[in-house]
């Protein structure tokens, strides 16, 4: 999969090949079952043409865009994953192609003929455009589909819209999914991914914290301050070896040690490969599936308290393993 930071209408994406492509625009956070489904539609229409397909996404999310403009950051959308795991999850949909657009002023304030004309005829030299039912474009969101669809033949493409997509009657969406998550329910949010709820990224030196407590831990940033999920969860982990192994971590801000306002995810494995020796973790890529949830972040009132709390989640998380193992 190939993927281009920004865009811009003589982009090297879209001087790539004279065919032009299938896109869809969004920002796909969480990449849900709605949206795979979608996915699936786009590489079934680009295959019938002949063309690659393409997903144009966003970061940061518009709505963290405006909500610093506004000076009001509490009122930006919880993050379910960072850009690592959206693009690892376009790549498994067979996504040939990503644009990751900076959302600034600049493109939030562009005109809806402008997209058409500059980013979709031009730029991308769309063929087929598919959009959700919710899907608005152009400052003020003042474009919509009937507008997108009007344009198409003049332009060169073909539209379609896709309709919601539901599971036992109720529609998958990334809100949905941020509500599942924000409550704990991370058995609701499977069944909207499709898959477990995870987290990846490169394993970062910490203080060696949890290695004085006893309770050795892989550092993982979460590049966002508002995540979806917060808390202890029992977990399982990939990327250390041939089989994925069963842990606890916690996802946070960590209030017990620092203020700093950062998130990071701390993992404990309950197994840890021998052959990897004390420090084989660091650097590694690895992917962590949050299971189930023990409970919210304590902020214990001292490192005494903190090392009995770990020890209470551990043995949690090895009974819940135990039990799931059954």
């Amino acid at each position: 999969m190939r993927i281009q930071r920004g865009f811009h209408r003589h982009s090297p994406l879209a001087a790539a090949g004279t065919g032009g492509c299938a896109v869809t625009i969004g920002n796909f956070d969480g990449v849900h079952r709605g949206h795979q489904a979608m996915l699936a539609l786009l590489t079934n229409e680009a295959r019938h043409r002949g063309v690659p397909s393409c997903v144009m996404t966003f970061e940061p999310h518009p709505r963290d865009h405006f909500a610093r403009k506004l000076g009001k950051p509490e009122i930006a959308p919880a993050r379910i994953g960072t850009l690592r795991d959206k693009l690892c999850e376009l790549q498994r949909c067979g996504i040939d192609e990503v644009v990751v657009v900076p959302f600034n002023d600049r493109f939030a304030g562009m005109a809806p003929q402008a997209f058409i004309t500059d980013v979709l005829r031009h730029g991308l030299r769309a063929k087929y455009v598919l959009v959700g039912d919710d899907f608005n474009f152009g400052a003020r969101r003042a474009g919509n589909y009937a507008m997108l669809d009007a344009a198409g033949p003049a332009a060169g493409f073909d539209v379609a819209r896709m309709l919601s997509y539901e599971v036992h009657g109720h529609r998958v969406s990334s809100s949905a999914v941020r509500d599942a998550l924000a409550h704990g329910d991370m058995a609701q949010a499977e069944a909207l991914l499709g898959r477990p709820y995870s987290i990846s990224g490169h394993v970062l030196h910490g203080r060696k914290l949890g290695r004085d407590l006893g309770f050795r831990t892989l550092n993982l940033r979460f590049t966002h301050a508002r995540p979806a999920a917060q808390g202890i969860f029992a977990v399982r982990v990939h990327g250390l070896g041939n089989r994925a192994l069963p842990g606890v971590a916690s996802l946070g801000v960590r209030p017990s040690v620092e203020d700093a306002g950062r998130v990071l995810l701390e993992v404990h494995c309950l197994q840890w490969p021998e052959e990897l020796g004390a420090d084989g973790g660091y650097g590694r890529l690895v992917r962590v599936e949050l299971l189930h949830k023990i409970h919210d972040e304590v902020k214990y009132p001292s490192l005494q308290a903190l090392q009995q709390g770990i020890a209470r989640d551990t043995a949690q998380a090895v009974a819940w393993h135990a039990r799931a193992a059954a």
